[in-house]
């Protein structure tokens, strides 16, 4: 019998989505409902399983740590890749890495929520019905506004459809980014400073890579102008933290929206839970029900296929490579 481990599962939800039941010959299946971020109890809990199903970026797998799982032969992955996961580490001690699809709409919708949440102050006002009160604060209109979008990949391409549903202007930005690519989706293309001193909104959307870490820092939060509201349900690690705390306390610009951080879960007496001007999620971009659909029946999929010796889905460092280098925009 194989032992299966379902790691991060926050909301006790997996077994739900994906035919867990076509294994139950097969293998044991342990679900971890919490999160261990200290490398050694990580280590101590996982050795006996010889196939972990992890959701993306919740759990580190450095190479430290998959050199020390000895039985370990499998990952299950949910999505098309993991920055989590040391894939080079991987490939050299014989662990095998399959991901799944994702949902080309799901970030998209949730960047949307926590733009209008913002731009018409919902938590101030939910707070004011539920304690009795009434009206407390004063929106702010989309129609007309514009919009900067860093990355128009299938995320950010969707936040511009939306956009230019509301009547807003959209302009766009990234390394790889065309004029004719920018046209494709119905935006503007401009130059970096250009989208972050002219933007009402700046909304992030582009991968995690090593040039895209800190892509948006002290220099480019003081561009922004005044009132503007910087977005990000990419990756927390793409805005220097601790320049946009400073930004923020200081009121250089209105506000953020935030699903990502640098540490997730986030510190529970962290400074981005206290400030006023932000409004934050706790990285539910993905989490959907047609999400949870493809990651966990694809999972489940790729641990049967494994299983029969012919497995699918494979990802490897080599195919990574190829993956960021052909990214669109």
């Amino acid at each position: 019998m194989h032992k299966i481990a379902v790691l991060d599962d926050y909301q006790n939800a997996a077994l739900r989505f994906g035919d867990w039941n076509s294994l139950k010959d097969r293998a044991e299946v342990t679900i971890f409902n919490d999160h261990i971020s200290d490398e050694e109890a990580l280590i101590e809990r996982l050795q006996p399983f010889d196939i972990l199903c992890v959701m993306r970026e919740r759990t580190w797998f450095t190479r430290s740590v998959l050199s020390r799982l000895t039985n370990l032969k499998l990952i299950a992955s949910t999505g098309p890749w993991n920055a989590a996961i040391d894939i080079e580490a991987a490939d050299e001690l014989n662990i095998t890495v399959c991901g799944t699809a994702s949902s080309p709409t799901a970030a998209a919708e949730l960047t949307w929520a926590l733009i209008l949440a913002a731009m018409r102050h919902i938590p101030r006002e939910v707070d004011s019905f539920k304690s009795g009160g009434w009206q407390v604060s004063v929106g702010s209109d989309l129609h007309g506004k514009k919009i900067g979008l860093l990355g128009l990949g299938y995320t950010g391409s969707a936040t511009a459809r939306v956009a230019r549903a509301f009547g807003m202007r959209v302009i766009a930005w990234s390394q790889n980014m065309t004029v004719q690519t920018a046209a494709e989706h119905g935006a503007q293309y401009v130059g970096k400073d250009e989208l972050l001193s002219t933007s009402d909104i700046v909304s992030i959307h582009v991968r995690l890579s090593d040039r895209t870490r800190g892509l948006i820092g002290a220099k480019e939060l003081a561009q922004m102008k005044t009132h503007a509201l910087l977005v990000n349900t990419a990756r927390g690690p793409i805005v220097d933290e601790n320049a946009l705390i400073e930004a923020l306390r200081e009121k250089r610009i209105a506000g953020a929206a935030l699903d990502v951080f640098d540490i997730e879960p986030l510190p529970a007496e962290h400074a981005l839970r206290s400030l006023g001007n932000v409004i934050g999620t706790s990285h539910i971009g993905y989490v959907t029900e047609s999400s949870y659909h493809l990651y966990y029946g694809e999972s489940v999929e790729n641990i049967r296929a494994w299983m029969d010796g012919k497995p699918i889905r494979v990802l490897t460092a080599a195919k990574r490579e190829i993956s960021y280098h052909t990214e669109a925009i």
